[in-house]
């Protein structure tokens, strides 16, 4: 799933169907995910403890603590790199909802 200069929203598609697309996400200490975009609405379960920060192309930068088997809800948006800052590798689980974003309900 590549834009043009963009890279892939994971490391590996691990389901698909028409409803939705399941990604894994494995960082690295250091480690920089390339810059994406998110043109689909998501969620993401951690599967590990997070620190990261989200760098976006709009110039701001959101620094994420995230635990083990919570649910993050997020809107497609602005395109952005992810930073492992943590000394552990950083795992989570991200899916798509292939519906339109405005078909969505709202972020609490």
């Amino acid at each position: 799933m590549k834009t043009s200069g963009i890279g892939t929203i994971g490391d590996r598609v691990v389901l698909e169907n028409e409803h939705v697309r399941v990604w894994l996400v494995e960082l690295d200490p250091g480690e920089i995910q390339a810059r994406h975009i998110h043109e689909l609405p998501y969620l993401i379960v951690p599967l590990t403890e997070g620190k990261n920060i989200m760098r976006f192309d709009d110039g701001r930068e959101v620094a994420t603590d995230e635990k083990p088997g919570a649910c993050l809800w997020r809107m497609p948006g602005v395109p952005h790199e992810l930073e492992n800052v943590s000394s552990w590798q950083y795992r989570n689980v991200l899916v798509e909802l292939k519906i339109p974003a405005a078909a969505t309900p709202p972020a609490p």
